[in-house]
């Protein structure tokens, strides 16, 4: 067993029973040990960014101590190791979200670098003036700005299937967009805005049929459920490390391998060549090719360590107790009357976005944070969806299987407070 997997199975026994031990898990987090302002941090934030357990703080430290070194260009024991823990990590990605090789694993900054080296690679390669884009009324900004980008670049368009009131994707309107102009379908797996889990199998079956290749943004499902791209059948995936219990800076593109290896560089420099001369350079395969310069080696270590801690917690567990909370959740702020939630979508992962009568989401979340709970106050890097809700923001409450119910307790009081201020 490797030093980081030995960690990790010391730290987490969170099933008894049928029974999700909730105070086990939340032990392994240092940052919900702390107070704000003399009151136990209540941290409910986590679309916008995870808290990390020891086993990842643990990792990255480690590494630093002991491995640091660049890696696949080195000799040397410490440069060896380097690359060993980077490839590691590459495998480990592959196999947790159902990658046939390792080789379809491409290490970026984010879920948003993810989507920007497809809007650049295959984007351009296969747009022209006239085809388009469809992604959803839903979108983070990070599924919306590099294909606009990418349409001002080919003369494409960007075409928005639509939403209905409760935050779902109109799927006959979705059928009627797929046309034979559109060259890629772009959608969220979650909405980090209203929580809604989209039926993305069926429709990547529905564009597959037409022969539309599909992007899928699993940011918000990645840390929440199992994925497996095959079986999902998705052409493109993209997760962030920083949404997954992991460190910020680092995130993964999942691509059909041979779609990957047609492809162009993304960016040009070192470690991603197999030679250069003056007169010309030829280029590494995939995912080499996709990854210039010296990477975040530490960062891909510790998201190999934060895999390593969910499987160990177990990803149904977690669903289930996510599932269970945000029922309680949802129960909760339903009944305070004051409190209008924007997304209700029948199928819903863990966030909760709301408005309160006569109170801006800034100053709900400002009062909030005076009684130590972390929520996200604004528009969430989607601001059509806003605009869909006729609302400018919201105040947004998302869980991780972290959270208890007696957190949501202590928010359902902090919100009679808030209504008692602007009654």
């Amino acid at each position: 067993m490797s030093t980081i997997a030995s960690a990790v199975s010391r730290m987490v026994t969170p099933v008894v029973g049928d029974t999700f031990d909730v105070e086990r898990v939340r032990r392994d987090f240092p940052a919900l040990l702390q107070s704000i302002d003399g009151k136990p941090l209540v941290y409910l934030d986590s679309a916008a960014t995870t808290q990390k357990p020891d086993a990842v703080i643990e990792a990255v430290e480690r590494f630093y101590r002991e491995d640091n070194a660049n890696i696949h260009r080195g000799v040397h024991r410490l440069s060896v190791r380097a690359t060993d823990a980077y490839e590691s990590a590459r495998r480990k990605v592959a196999r947790f979200v159902g990658a046939s090789r390792p080789e379809e694993i491409v290490f970026v900054r984010g879920a948003t670098e993810a989507i920007n080296l497809v809007a650049q690679t295959f984007g351009r390669t296969h747009l022209g003036v006239g085809d388009e884009v469809l992604i959803s009324h839903m979108e983070h900004h990070a599924n919306i700005v590099p294909w606009q980008m990418l349409c001002e670049q080919t003369g494409a368009q960007l075409r928005v299937m639509p939403i209905n009131d409760r935050g779902e994707i109109i799927i006959d309107e979705y059928e009627r967009l797929l046309g034979p102009r559109t060259k890629l379908v772009s959608i969220a797996h979650v909405s980090n805005a209203l929580g809604t889990i989209n039926p993305v199998q069926g429709m990547i079956a529905l564009a597959h049929a037409r022969g539309i290749p599909v992007l899928v943004d699993g940011a918000q499902a990645v840390p929440h459920m199992k994925v497996d791209v095959r079986t999902l059948d998705a052409d493109f995936y993209v997760f962030s490390g920083h949404k997954t219990f992991g460190p910020t800076g680092i995130g993964a593109l999942y691509g059909r391998y041979e779609l990957l290896d047609q492809l162009p560089p993304y960016q040009g420099g070192g470690d991603m060549i197999t030679s250069v001369t003056f007169e010309k350079t030829t280029y590494a395969k995939a995912p080499q090719r996709f990854e210039a310069g010296t990477p975040h080696i530490a960062g891909a270590v510790g998201l190999g360590a934060a895999i390593d801690y969910l499987e160990a917690v177990g990803l149904q567990g977690i669903t289930a107790y996510e599932h269970e909370l945000l029922t309680y959740a949802t129960e909760a702020l339903s009944g305070l009357p004051e409190v209008h939630l924007v997304g209700t979508a029948r199928d819903k992962a863990g966030v909760l976005s709301f408005t309160v009568d006569g109170a801006h989401p800034h100053d709900v979340g400002t009062i909030l944070d005076q009684q130590g709970i972390a929520v996200r106050a604004g528009h969430h890097c989607a601001q059509p969806v806003m605009e869909r809700f006729g609302v400018p923001a919201t105040v947004r409450a998302s869980l991780a299987f972290y959270n208890t119910r007696e957190e949501i307790d202590v928010l359902v009081r902090g919100l009679r407070g808030v209504i008692e201020v602007f009654r």
